[in-house]
């Protein structure tokens, strides 16, 4: 069983949860996440399976895309809504105001990570240390904000909604915490849906529950292949001598084949093998999924 499972992440489990629940389900071992969302957080997760955990890495690397709810007049020591009120203000800004401090966020940036955050410092994951108390300086890491667009602001709750485009790496939580502060009046996250992590998106999420029902009619037609990740490369069918010599570590000559490009590579019977290089008239791989 290899592919790729986009998963709607439900509130209260982590991660590892689904990745738990799916082993379960599938029955099967080689399973793996592609980027932590957190508990109180809902939406997008796409998970590997066989062969395609081989691409994890690439996944975790996309842009992303959030659906965030923010509530004005406080600041929390993990940043969202399960932590402990640090200090509160009054809310006297209007919607006018949010618009023009949320595009103020938009491009290249630097962005403290937060305390409570699975980043790990002198071997030792941050949020160990802020449940012992324990604060430690942090650097400051790069970000990019590629679009961010104001949704609702409701006054009398104190709370505003807005859609943001990002960089890996990205802690939604830090940036609501950071708008709070340029806004003057402090916030924190209060929700939270990831609607788009690369290519997945959350109109194609499948529930754990939709799993299970698929799994047991034996119907798998949830996974996506793992060369579609690679749809914008361009396919390449090789003979079953080159396929073999590939697959050996043999480097390929194949003639017409364009310096530089990166192709996606598959036996003439339409089994995907690899992405790899063209170099010096060669196909040099890349990553290989046979």
């Amino acid at each position: 069983m290899d592919g790729i499972i986009n998963i709607n992440k439900p509130a209260g489990f982590t991660s590892h949860d689904v990745v738990a629940k799916l082993r379960g389900i599938l029955k099967t071992k080689k399973i793996g996440h592609t980027g932590t969302l957190d508990p109180d957080a809902v939406g997008v997760l796409p998970i590997c399976v066989g062969k395609a955990t081989k691409v994890a890495d690439m996944l975790t690397a996309t842009e992303k895309e959030y659906i965030a709810e923010m509530t004005l007049g406080s600041k929390t020591d993990t940043q969202d809504a399960s932590g402990t009120v640090l200090a509160t203000a009054p809310v006297t800004v209007e919607e006018d105001d949010i618009r023009k401090v949320l595009e103020s966020f938009l491009g290249e940036g630097q962005q403290i990570p937060p305390m409570y955050s699975a980043i790990k410092q002198d071997g030792k994951k941050l949020y160990e240390l802020a449940r012992k108390g324990i604060e430690v300086e942090r650097q400051p890491r790069p970000i990019t904000i590629y679009g961010i667009e104001f949704l609702w602001f409701h006054p009398e709750e104190k709370k505003c909604k807005f859609r943001v485009a990002c960089s890996k790496g990205t802690y939604i939580r830090t940036l609501c915490q950071d708008i709070g502060d340029a806004l003057g009046c402090f916030a924190h996250m209060s929700a939270l849906c990831r609607s788009q992590s690369g290519r997945f998106y959350l109109d194609d999420a499948y529930t754990l529950d939709a799993i299970a029902s698929m799994v047991e009619a034996e119907n798998f037609s949830f996974l996506t292949p793992v060369d579609k990740v690679f749809e914008e490369l361009p396919p390449l069918y090789l003979s079953k001598r080159k396929a073999d010599l590939m697959c050996h570590g043999v480097q390929v000559r194949t003639p017409g084949i364009c310096e530089g490009t990166v192709y996606r590579i598959y036996r003439e019977s339409g089994e995907f093998l690899s992405i790899s290089l063209a170099q010096d008239g060669m196909l040099k791989m890349q990553k290989t999924f046979y």
